[in-house]
């Protein structure tokens, strides 16, 4: 096997490993988004599960919690009304206060707690007390009756002043199985019959509503004070998922929230929300713990399945990639040979470039140069002849003759510095030093040179453009391309013609416009070629470069030169000038 073919299936095999790699990749990145997606959604969708079955618990809660305030506020509203509760507290008879409020809440206070299906409907109450003016609790004669409390829980009833509004507390107590308990309060306003002030308030106390224990494992308590009351809690995970909930109440100003614990080196989901948002009492939440297991078991099952996916679809990707190799393989190969043989045939056209290259360098170097040869000797001629026409010993048609001599000199001399120019372009050598020229003034002065030449045919001209109508560009290559365009007017008209002579001009551009009666340019004609002569035979005659230079020389200058018709004994050209900035005064 030669070289070129081993280097051929050298890049095939390497295809096809950059291939396989490839799929790979993909197919692992797929398998690795896929299970980060699915963990993604798992986990919020988990969040969101208990995140609504926390709302629903809460308000089925706050619902009978409305409605058992709003009963009592009912029984305490009728209990302020009472004519000797009024005269109590406003004597300070604390002697006659307690023992009315008795008579009044005796339903209240006696009974057992009724359900908490029941609990809006049978009200229960634990304790009661009155607060005094300055919103210190009024110490009862006997408290047995009207409820017992320990110093500190009394302690937490009382208020920096009386509320003018239902307000809403829980305070800790010493009860339950393991000693602790809160209870939940309701401060209800007592005003005066008189003045309409607040002269007492009346503080109930309930045994609050717990959320329903929805799923195994989820527990409920309430966080008060900076401290969690959470029986079903050992008093150590109590203590420090407590002291968690209170930097995360501290740490956010948020009523409620949720975020991520380990009680006990499980992972569980802990949701808490305000009980009494701007109540006079101490802040209160309701806490609901929700284990994770379920969660993460779920996941677990979904990662053996996912990565069962990705592992059928990885062996299903290496096959389709041997396949895809394989197939591909041929159209490579044939590509690699195709391209080896574009490669050469490449080269062998760069070589003919340059080759085309050297050879138009030679010949514009050429040009230059027979050009400069050229102009020494006709120099020298047309200096012999102008002095020959000083003589006076010649006859006179020897005058005409040398005059017709002169003549030639001059268009030769003409030809030779129009070749130069066009050598100086082609090496890319020539530059426009741009400056407004006044292009109404060039066409005048070669108007009046045009009808002083002696060969100039008897042509009528016609004009119609602005003074003053400047142009962006270089006198000289300017006045160049007027000259070659009414030249060519002059030569190819007829006696008895016309020359028609227009321009004018925007903001942007100047338009001139030339057009000569005469024999037209037959259709398809390329007159702007280099050397180009007219194929009619009984044309005038011409060197063939006035219209290529003149295209060439307002390409330059950013503009262009474009033969517009020719039929119907006449023939127009257009040729596009930049507009010299700010000048022109008419558009």
């Amino acid at each position: 096997m030669s070289t070129p073919e081993q280097a051929r299936d050298k890049e095939v095999a390497s295809f096809r490993t950059r291939l396989f790699t490839a799929m790979m990749v993909i197919v692992a990145a797929l398998t690795a988004l896929g299970l980060y997606l699915a963990q993604r959604k798992v986990t919020a969708d988990a969040e969101r599960n208990l995140q609504e079955n926390f709302q629903a618990e809460l308000s089925a809660l706050h619902k009978l919690e409305e409605l058992r305030h709003a009963a009592l506020a009912d029984r305490c509203n009728a209990l302020a009304a009472k004519s000797r509760i009024h005269a109590a507290i406003e004597d300070n008879a604390i002697d006659l206060l307690y023992p009315s409020a008795k008579d009044e809440l005796r339903d209240l206070m006696e009974g057992e707690e009724p359900p908490p299906e029941h609990g809006a409907q049978s009200l229960h109450a634990t304790f009661y007390r009155f607060l005094d003016g300055t919103g210190s609790v009024l110490k009862p004669p006997n408290p047995k009756e009207v409820g017992p409390l320990d110093a500190k829980a009394e302690d937490q009833l009382s208020l920096t002043k009386l509320p003018e509004t239902q307000q809403i507390g829980y305070v800790q107590e010493n009860g339950g199985t393991d000693g602790r308990a809160v209870a939940e309060v309701l401060a209800v306003p007592i005003f005066s019959t008189d003045t309409g002030d607040v002269i007492s308030t009346l503080v109930v106390g309930f045994k609050p509503f717990q959320p329903k224990e929805a799923g195994a494992g989820m527990k409920s308590g309430i966080w008060v004070n900076g401290q969690l009351h959470l029986p079903s809690l050992p008093r150590s995970a109590e203590r420090s998922l407590g002291r968690k909930i209170a930097n995360a109440i501290a740490g956010s100003d948020r009523a409620e929230n949720n975020f991520r614990v380990n009680v006990d080196g499980a992972p569980q989901l802990l949701f808490y929300k305000r009980l009494n948002p701007g109540s006079l009492f101490p802040a209160a939440y309701e806490i609901c713990v929700y284990p994770l297991a379920d969660s993460m078991a779920q996941l677990h099952r979904l990662r053996w399945q996912i990565g069962g996916a990705g592992a059928l679809l990885l062996l299903g990707g290496f096959v389709a990639s041997h396949l895809v190799a394989l197939r591909f393989s041929a159209p490579v190969k044939k590509l690699a040979l195709d391209s080896e043989e574009n490669r050469a045939r490449r080269r062998r056209a760069e070589a003919a470039l340059a080759s085309t290259a050297e050879e138009l360098e030679r010949s514009t170097r050429y040009s230059a140069d027979a050009s400069h040869q050229l102009k020494s000797p006709v120099t020298v001629l047309r200096v012999g002849i102008e002095s020959l026409l000083v003589r006076e010993d010649f006859r006179p048609e020897v005058y005409e003759e040398l005059s017709a001599l002169l003549h030639q000199t001059h268009r030769l001399t003409g030809v030779i510095d129009e070749l130069l120019l066009l050598s100086r372009m082609d090496a890319g050598h020539l530059q426009i030093a741009s400056a407004p020229v006044n292009l109404s003034q060039l066409i005048d002065e070669w108007l009046d040179d045009l009808g002083a030449l002696p060969d100039s045919p008897d042509v009528k001209i016609e004009k119609e453009f602005p003074v003053g109508l400047f142009v962006a560009g270089e006198r000289q290559y300017t006045s160049l391309i007027v000259q070659n365009l009414l030249e060519n007017a002059r030569k190819y008209n007829r006696s008895g013609g016309r020359i028609r002579v227009s321009a004018h001009g925007n903001a942007r551009d100047v338009m001139l416009t030339i057009g000569n009666t005469g024999r037209t340019i037959p259709p398809g004609e390329n007159i702007f070629e280099r050397f180009h002569h007219n194929s009619t035979p009984s044309a005038a005659s011409g060197h063939g470069i006035g219209l290529n230079l003149a295209r060439e020389l307002a390409r330059l200058h950013g503009g262009d030169l474009r033969l517009v018709r020719s039929e119907d004994d006449w023939t127009e050209f257009e040729v596009r000038f930049p507009a010299a900035n700010g000048v022109n005064a008419v558009a």
